[in-house]
């Protein structure tokens, strides 16, 4: 408790963007090569190496001997990582060893062998594709999973790699543990699959543009895509989904970007279409003048929202505190609303991250009444078949197995036939570790029968 009697105490805390040339690697870097999207791509850090190259003799091998085990033998993500978000690591002093291990954004942009649990590094049912979107593509790429939405995902790559990423199974390359799955169509063609099914299909009104990261599609083809599907009379909302706003802000401060979504923006407003966008930051560190001045930037051309899709995680923001103080900063710095938090998906080598549904409960409780209602986060769970619930919403919960159990009130593409569908209980399971003993006990005997 603070000296408010409260059980956080809000302060504000003006954006800052740290001072690169603190790390040896970009110690001769200038502000007009920092602030260019051109070098910000090219000096991406792809492996130990490059890793080594910015950190210098700051951090010792044991280090880069984890991250060189984890890259083998765990990780679902290739290392790439842009100099803005290795720069919000440790972001106020030069790193240390033991800094950098306890950096919230490093935990799931460069994680190491030593963060996964060796007990349990996946749940018996975790899978790639845990959503199960691949299995509702209506054409390559475009997920039909909601009766009026749908995803379309562009294209397989993005800026940046997030460790925890939930389409793990298509986005990046390869690694050593997981062969991705490969988009076959052209884009030309792949577009061309998605706009004609959206033009039969009239019930669909929303459109989730992604991939990958839509900041990875030249800007010429994405501004086409999208007056196409503002040409469509029944799409009424258009969000484009990038990360990078905040892991590459300066793409989107690039003058052929702005110049173009203003063309953008003015289009959807004048047919009354409601366009914008979505970002995924996860820890406060990550916001910066330069994110801040990309999401202001987009609001100024005429983006209606600028949005942030959390995802919780433990060991980076899954405390209160830790919640609020981003909600603040994205909210009254970064003029970006945080309207979800997502509990991490069940892909393999992901259970050092997830929380158990009762932790979000708690978390969803501990963070009302401080933010403004309409900047107040859902925290929410991404059932497999069932779709994004408040976590509330369960409908029974055995907690010392780990098993929630909840219900829907639609149909996904798959599922026209199923009679079931909407009398079914469709179960989410907690990290074994979150377990009382008997639970963990339990499991441990399931492990063998479980055929995912």
């Amino acid at each position: 408790m603070n000296e408010t009697g409260q059980p956080y105490q809000y302060q504000r805390r003006e954006l800052v963007e740290p001072d690169w040339t603190r790390l040896p690697g970009w110690r001769h870097v200038t502000r007009e090569q920092w602030e260019s999207a051109q070098w910000q791509r090219a000096n991406c850090v792809k492996n130990l190496k490059q890793l080594r190259a910015v950190l210098g003799d700051l951090i010792d091998e044991r280090f880069y001997a984890d991250l060189a085990e984890d890259q083998q033998q765990h990780a679902t993500m290739s290392m790439l990582v842009p100099p803005q978000m290795l720069n919000t690591m440790v972001p106020h002093e030069a790193p240390t060893t033991e800094a950098l291990y306890a950096d919230p954004v490093r935990r799931y942009m460069i994680p190491v062998a030593s963060d996964r649990r060796p007990d349990w590094p996946s749940h018996p049912y975790a899978t790639r594709d845990s959503l199960h979107e691949h299995d509702m593509w209506v054409a390559e790429g475009l997920t039909h999973r909601y009766p009026t939405k749908v995803l379309a995902e562009l294209l397989p790559t993005c800026p940046q790699y997030c460790g925890h990423c939930t389409r793990m199974d298509l986005v990046g390359n390869s690694t050593p543990t997981v062969d991705k799955l490969k988009l076959t169509l052209k884009p030309v063609d792949r577009y061309e699959g998605m706009i004609a099914y959206l033009k039969t299909h009239p019930g669909v009104r929303d459109v989730v543009v992604s991939g990958g990261d839509v900041a990875n599609v030249p800007w010429k083809n994405l501004e086409s895509f999208l007056m196409r599907l503002l040409d469509i009379e029944t799409i009424r909302d258009i969000r484009l989904a990038t990360k990078a706003l905040m892991g590459l802000p300066q793409h989107w401060l690039q003058p052929d970007v702005v110049e173009g979504m203003e063309r953008v923006a003015r289009t959807a407003a004048r047919r009354g279409v409601n366009l914008a966008i979505h970002t995924h930051v996860n820890h406060a560190n990550s916001l910066t003048p330069l994110v801040a001045k990309a999401a202001q930037t987009a609001l100024e051309v005429g983006v209606r929202d600028v949005r942030n899709q959390g995802v919780l995680m433990r060991g980076v923001n899954a405390t209160s505190a830790d919640l609020l103080d981003l909600c603040f900063a994205l909210q009254g710095e970064a003029g970006i609303l945080p309207y979800y938090f997502y509990m991490c998906d069940m892909i393999p080598n992901a259970e050092h991250w997830r929380v158990a549904v009762w932790q979000a409960q708690q978390l969803q409780h501990d963070i009302m009444g401080y933010l403004p209602g309409y900047a107040t986060p859902r925290i929410v769970c991404d059932v497999p078949f069932v779709g994004k619930r408040w976590v509330h919403m369960l409908t029974e919960y055995d907690r010392e197995h780990g098993i929630s159990y909840w219900t829907k009130n639609y149909r996904t593409s798959i599922e026209a036939d199923d009679a079931e569908a909407l009398s079914r209980r469709y179960p989410y399971y907690d990290p074994i570790d979150t377990l009382p003993e008997s639970g963990q006990k339990w499991w441990r005997k399931q492990e063998a029968t479980v055929a995912v």
